[in-house]
């Protein structure tokens, strides 16, 4: 028993270091096809301005690259003028060409396609960051993550209950509101009604909770001095490594509730926290909450404590819906994403 135990040991050692090895070969692969590509398109650019070349170059080029190189893809004409844009996306901002070759070309195709400076910053950093896939940008996308961080300031008590890394960090987890709209709920809903719908949605509830979340357990069992309590939601933050608890209000944020989520993270220290995991942290997510009374809320509260809004509509304040791509906008960067295919 104790050989296949060590072997089993040995075994996740070396799979670790293939998979660890074969991730940072994607990564360097990817940082060379993207300073290729880029390189292209620089050539283009100046070509055309230099000897005033016309579009049919890029298509001349394109069949005889194909001829000369027959088995290499991601050289087509559509490509190429896509080789084009980013160079001229981002020829004027020299600080983001280190965060556009960490990210691969059809994230990049995607980002892209937004209008705004800052909102491809943003989608770059956290892709770049989170290692987001094409489908997460997706959807981070669609669900205006990055409008949605203009709008309100966090409030959390990260500072004085964490350590300063750890704070940093927990506070780049959290998040002003989160977007429900797929549960399907209306209003007159109970909160365990909402509770079951994010569970039965889990998956997607974890692309908006954002990266690292791990699903322990709903309705999860803390028991102190013979009577049991339960906590709505209980996750495990890979990145934090810590524990995280949310708990779930149909109404405006109430004082009180800090005080009951204080008292769920200190049972679940004592009882449930393993050695190694740092202080276990706590969500609580309201329809509504007051910035100044939560802050009054946490101000001696000890454990990690967060509260959120969460809205049921993706809909945005008039004065940013300039600042969003249009559906129209994002149905055709995914056609000509499909097409590529």
């Amino acid at each position: 028993m104790e050989i296949q135990k060590e072997y089993q040991q040995f075994l996740a050692l070396v799979k670790h270091k293939i998979v660890q090895t074969k991730y940072q070969v994607s990564k360097r692969i990817n940082k060379e096809q993207i300073a290729l590509y880029w390189q292209i398109g620089e050539l283009i650019v100046q070509k055309q301005e230099e000897l005033g070349w016309g579009k049919s170059v890029v298509e001349q080029l394109a069949k005889d690259l194909k001829i000369i190189f027959p088995k290499r893809k991601g050289f087509s004409a559509r490509n190429m003028w896509d080789m084009r844009k980013l160079y001229l996306a981002y020829i004027d901002f020299p600080n983001l060409r280190q965060l556009v070759a960490e990210v691969p070309w059809k994230h990049n195709l995607l980002i892209m396609g937004l209008k705004n400076i800052q909102a491809q910053t943003y989608y770059l950093q956290q892709t770049s960051q989170h290692a987001w896939t094409r489908d997460i940008l997706t959807f981070q996308m669609k669900g205006k993550a990055y409008e949605r961080s203009l709008l309100q300031k966090k409030t959390h008590n990260f500072q004085q209950a964490l350590p300063e890394n750890l704070a940093k960090q927990a506070d780049e987890i959290i998040k002003s509101e989160y977007v429900l709209d797929f549960l399907g709920l209306e209003n007159d809903f109970l909160e365990r009604e909402l509770e079951q719908k994010i569970v039965e949605n889990l998956k997607t509830f974890l692309l908006e909770l954002g990266y690292g979340f791990t699903f322990v357990g709903q309705q999860y069992r803390i028991l102190l001095a013979e009577k049991e309590y339960f906590i709505d939601l209980l996750f495990f933050h890979r990145k934090l490594k810590c524990l995280v608890a949310i708990e779930l209000k149909i109404g405006e944020f109430e004082p009180e509730y800090a005080g009951k989520m204080n008292f769920y993270l200190e049972v679940l220290d004592d009882t449930v926290k393993m050695p190694d995991e740092n202080r276990s942290l706590g969500i609580v997510l309201c329809s509504k909450k007051n910035d100044i009374e939560v802050e009054y809320a946490l101000r001696n509260i000890q454990r990690p404590i967060g509260v959120a809004e969460y809205s049921l509509t993706k809909d945005l304040p008039q004065n940013l819906q300039n600042l969003l791509p249009t559906p129209k906008d994002l149905k055709e960067i995914i056609q000509q994403e499909i097409k590529k295919k």
